[in-house]
């Protein structure tokens, strides 16, 4: 049992299975405020979740001042542009589209990795893998073109996820690339105060400031997400930070993200129901995705003949 609830696949699905519930609990948070106030406030709450399971206090401060350039950049690509620009995206399209494409981030997860991790490369069945994922993103877009902001928002939006998708997958390489060099879950707890703090500056400059007393609705989501964003951010932390872990190989788990958030946001919100295109969408992202995930256990059982190279004899 111990070895089930600490295998590698296990504690992604897990993770996986938690973020795809976040859409529709954002959806219900920004109904009582503005996104990136809320989404400032969720990650500076979610950082302080984590400081308790971070061992010492001065150990965490000692950490954190060794490694300060490290945490910022991973806190403006896995908080503050990620989450920016996702909170922004979301406002301006249905929790179930948002769900579906930010659940083709592994895509772009293995071709920004094939440019920045030496051991993570694309070979040519990976990158139809990766072809056949983003044409579903495509179909989505091209079934919400207009150039008319107000008429394309949902457009708009989509396009604003798909940068948001960029930005985190860089910062799932980050943290990837930094193994070793601090305590996933002192990392994982200073990056989003940081970035969440950032955000919420943002907010003041660009959203009409929000005070007072909320509904019961607001603090339930919000208390939510922000365990969500603690837990599933640190076992993600935790499985990138592994030895011999692959961040394109995990980040194929992920999707599983837009199959269970799209269908929640279906069965939860009630200005949501599933359409034909999204949903021929989410099952080319989702069936490209399980492409790439066989590719990666192919090229592990034959590494010279599936990163085309000759088999060596």
């Amino acid at each position: 049992m111990k070895k089930i609830l600490t295998n590698t696949y296990f504690l992604a699905i897990v993770a996986c299975l938690l973020w795809s519930t976040a859409f529709t609990g954002i959806k219900l948070g920004i109904s009582f405020t503005t996104p990136l106030n809320f989404a400032g406030t969720r990650f500076i709450l979610s950082g302080f979740m984590v400081l308790p399971f971070c061992g010492n206090i001065s150990a965490y401060f000692s950490d954190i001042y060794k490694n300060i350039r490290y945490i910022l950049v991973v806190g403006l690509f896995q908080t503050f542009l990620l989450y920016s620009l996702f909170y922004i995206g979301i406002s301006m399209t249905p929790a179930s589209l948002t769900a579906i494409i930010v659940g083709g981030a592994p895509l772009f997860v293995a071709l920004l990795a094939h440019f920045t991790i030496s051991d993570d490369r694309l070979n040519t069945r990976k990158m139809v893998s990766i072809l056949i994922g983003i044409s579903g993103i495509v179909l989505i877009a091209a079934d919400k073109f207009n150039v008319s902001w107000e008429k394309g928002k949902v457009f708009y939006g989509l396009i604003i996820l798909v940068l948001s998708n960029i930005a985190g997958s860089y910062g799932n390489i980050l943290v990837s690339k930094g193994k070793g060099e601090i305590n996933p879950l002192v990392l994982n707890s200073a990056q989003q105060v940081i970035g969440g703090t950032g955000i919420l500056i943002l907010s003041l400059f660009l959203e009409d400031r929000t005070f007072g007393v909320k509904p019961a609705g607001y603090y339930i989501s919000l208390g939510y997400l922000s365990f969500l964003s603690a837990a599933a951010f640190s076992i993600w932390f935790l499985l990138l930070k592994r030895p011999g872990v692959k961040v394109s190989e995990l980040n194929i788990w992920k999707f599983l993200i837009p199959v269970f958030g799209a269908v929640l946001s279906w069965i939860v919100l009630p200005d949501e129901s599933p359409a034909l295109i999204p949903v021929i969408g989410m099952v080319v992202i989702s069936l490209s995705l399980i492409l790439l995930n066989y590719n990666n256990s192919k090229a592990r059982n034959h590494p010279g003949i599936f990163n085309n190279e000759k088999p060596r004899l």
